[in-house]
């Protein structure tokens, strides 16, 4: 009975290490014993973020992992844009799956987490056997990539993302004791509805001088550990995500309009501007089956805007916890 419960205890501790992924460091967090679920974040942001759903996941009864992806926080962060296509990172989270010895996972992604994990379920559906995409809706690969579409539609001056993706753009983010706090901010429900971020709209960008130290939602020490993070990472390796994305369009072709079968799920905030520009109408499950044949359930979150494990932490949770149910059980 001792050697049970010491072993619990220890598995129900926050576990923080580095792995080698193909040679290379990695950090990662795991909490709990059971059915396993891999986080992948977004920009800007770390393995810290997911916490929250990490503690109610591991409580009901799942062995939850976050990673510092490719470029953030204490993982491997390469110089070179061309080190960071889909490929290359859903390479990252089959090695975290490989060096914890899981043999399958579902994948819980936001902003750029969604996207990489929208591809990995795609290459791998015999390991990640289920997909939750936070603020990113999936598109499959087209005839042309979304960035040459954005300039077909005269956006190239206006979409916030070509901007980020020019040389010398993360000195724009610096210093991070501003840039986190004024995105975490302009990005979420907080500002008056005309004056929250705008994609398409420079004179509403993210960098904006929020003047405060933190939106209300949000946990003092989580702001303080990703403003660390970011002063010792800086951005450049964040905003390669940006950067490679048109990598990863043309080392795909073999995935043109492949779609995900895996059961899966979509949510986000109705005052998210870059859910709003994807999909100005609000999708409905009918809608995205086309793309998503196994998908089970769309969430709308009211007053919530682009960041919802963070501004709604525990109804994202409980639509985790409920769609787990539905894969292992």
């Amino acid at each position: 009975m001792d050697t049970i419960k010491n072993k619990l205890n220890v598995d129900m501790t926050m576990k923080s290490s580095q792995i080698l992924i193909n040679g290379k460091s990695f950090h990662v967090l795991e909490k709990g014993i059971g059915p396993a679920v891999l986080f992948c974040h977004g920009f800007p942001d770390t393995a810290r973020g997911w916490i929250s759903q990490m503690e109610a996941l591991a409580n009901a009864g799942y062995y939850t992992i976050a990673l510092d992806m490719r470029g953030f926080g204490e993982s491997y962060a390469p110089v070179m844009v061309s080190e960071y296509s889909a490929l290359q990172i859903v390479g990252d989270l089959i090695g975290v799956l490989d060096a914890l010895k899981i043999p399958r996972a579902v994948l819980v992604g936001h902003d750029w987490g969604a996207d990489h994990a929208q591809r990995a379920v795609l290459m791998r559906p015999d390991r990640f056997v289920g997909l939750a995409s936070l603020s990113i809706p999936f598109a499959p690969r087209g005839k042309i990539s979304m960035w040459d579409e954005l300039r077909q539609r005269g956006l190239e001056n206006l979409y916030y993302a070509f901007g980020m993706m020019k040389e010398g753009a993360e000195m724009d983010f610096l210093p991070s004791r501003k840039s986190i706090p004024s995105i975490l901010y302009w990005l979420s429900a907080s500002p008056p509805e005309g004056d929250r971020w705008d994609p398409i709209n420079p004179a509403r960008h993210m960098l904006r001088d929020a003047d405060i130290l933190k939106p209300e939602w949000a946990d003092s020490e989580y702001i303080r550990y990703t403003i660390r993070a970011f002063e010792k990472s800086g951005f450049q390796g964040g905003l390669n995500h940006y950067r490679g994305a048109q990598l990863t369009f043309d080392l795909m072709p073999a995935f043109k309009d492949a779609v995900i079968r895996q059961p899966s799920i979509y949510i986000w905030g109705e005052a998210d501007g870059l859910c709003n520009f994807f999909h100005p109408n609000d999708p409905t499950l009918e809608d995205l089956s086309t793309i998503h044949p196994g998908i089970v359930k769309v969430v709308k979150l009211l007053k919530v805007g682009h960041f919802p494990h963070l501004e709604a932490p525990e109804r994202v949770s409980q639509e985790l916890i409920e769609f787990l149910g539905m894969i292992y059980y």
